[in-house]
């Protein structure tokens, strides 16, 4: 492969490092004490929820997500922090860029209504696979120092 300035490889591995900066910009900038304490983000998905078109995403809410708001606060917020840290030193990356996309999957899902949203989570889970099939743990990261995959 021809490519300008950087190797194949080096680019795969600038799309895996944007993409675990964007991971870590969603996290930041969530109000985390008004995630953890009041339970704002998950009373806003689960309002999201309620009015969604499809009974699936409603009644899978309702089993997963509503009995265990504060658990699923944690796991929505450090999730995101998780992936984008693995993803900034390349550290697990095929696992990081697989949880990715299905959590951009679940967000592109739950949020089918809202196009802004679209936008980022179809951008975002297009990233992690390029960056997933394209093997960008190879260049740049830890996985790649540490003879992991």
């Amino acid at each position: 492969m021809d490519t300008i300035w950087l190797t194949g490889a080096e680019w795969g591995a600038v799309l895996r490092i944007g993409l675990g900066l964007w991971w870590l910009e969603s996290w930041r900038h969530k109000d985390k004490k008004g995630w953890f304490e009041r339970g704002t983000g998950i009373a806003w998905a689960a309002d999201v929820a309620a009015k969604h078109r499809w009974t699936a995403v409603r009644s899978g809410f309702d089993v997963v997500v509503a009995p265990r708001p504060r658990a699923m606060a944690y796991v929505v917020v450090y999730a995101e922090l998780a992936l984008g840290l693995g993803l900034v030193v390349g550290f697990l990356t095929p696992i990081a860029l697989v949880g990715g996309l299905l959590l951009n999957l679940l967000y592109l899902v739950l949020m089918i209504h809202d196009w802004a949203e679209q936008g980022q989570n179809s951008m975002m889970a297009l990233i992690s696979l390029v960056a997933l099939f394209g093997m960008s743990w190879q260049t740049w990261s830890l996985d790649s120092a540490l003879g992991l995959f």
